[in-house]
C-alpha cells in the first residue's frame, strides 16, 4: 500500500523548505553537545574554563539558531534568492569542472602517502588551476609547486603539524 501526499501538504513543505536546515542544525547541535559532554576532564589538567566550554557553547548556539530560524520560517520569513552579479542561475552546472576538481582532490588523497605532500599538493594545486580554466603550462606548475612547498614548510616546520614528506623529507 502506498501513501500519496496531499497536494496542499506537499506545497506547504516546498514553501517551508528552510525547515530542513533547521533540522540539520538541531542534529548538529545535539551531536556537538553529546560529544562535548563525553569529553573526559581531569581536575589537575583542567584550566579555568575546561575543554568542554567551547563545544558546549557551539552546540547550544546551534540549537538556538535552529529555533530562531524555525520561528522565522513559520512566521512567513523567506530566504533571499541568490543574486549573483555575474552568475546565470538558469545555466546548467558545469560538471566537467566539478569532475576535474574531484579528480585533482582524489589524486592528492591517493598520492599523499606515496609521494608526500609537496608533490601531491602540487598536483592538487595545479589540477585545481587547470580545472578552473588556467592553461599556462609554465607558470601554473611553478606556482603550484611553490605553494605546495610553502604550505608544507608552514604546517610541518612552523606549526608542528606533521605532513608526509615523501622523497623530499630529507630536503626540508
Amino acid at each position: 500500500m502506498t501513501t500519496v501526499m496531499k497536494p496542499e501538504r506537499k506545497n506547504w513543505l516546498r514553501e517551508h523548505s528552510e525547515l530542513g536546515i533547521c533540522a540539520l542544525l538541531v542534529v548538529l547541535g545535539v551531536l556537538v553537545l553529546t560529544d562535548a559532554l563525553r569529553i573526559p576532564t581531569d581536575f589537575a589538567q583542567r584550566g579555568p574554563v575546561g575543554p568542554k566550554a567551547v563545544p558546549i557553547l557551539v552546540g547550544s548556539l546551534l540549537l538556538i539558531v535552529a529555533a530562531l530560524l524555525a520561528r522565522d520560517v513559520l512566521r512567513g520569513g523567506k530566504g533571499e534568492a541568490e543574486a549573483g552579479e555575474d552568475v546565470d542561475l538558469s545555466a546548467p552546472a558545469d560538471w566537467r569542472t566539478v569532475l576535474l576538481l574531484c579528480g585533482a582532490f582524489l589524486a592528492n588523497a591517493a598520492l599523499i602517502g606515496v609521494v608526500g605532500f609537496p608533490i601531491s599538493g602540487a598536483i592538487l594545486f595545479w589540477g585545481a588551476a587547470y580545472a578552473l580554466g588556467s592553461r599556462n603550462l609554465v607558470r601554473d606548475p611553478l606556482i603550484a609547486a611553490s605553494l605546495s612547498i610553502f604550505t608544507f614548510v608552514v604546517f610541518n616546520n612552523l606549526l608542528g603539524v606533521p605532513l608526509p614528506g615523501g622523497p623530499l623529507m630529507e630536503v626540508f
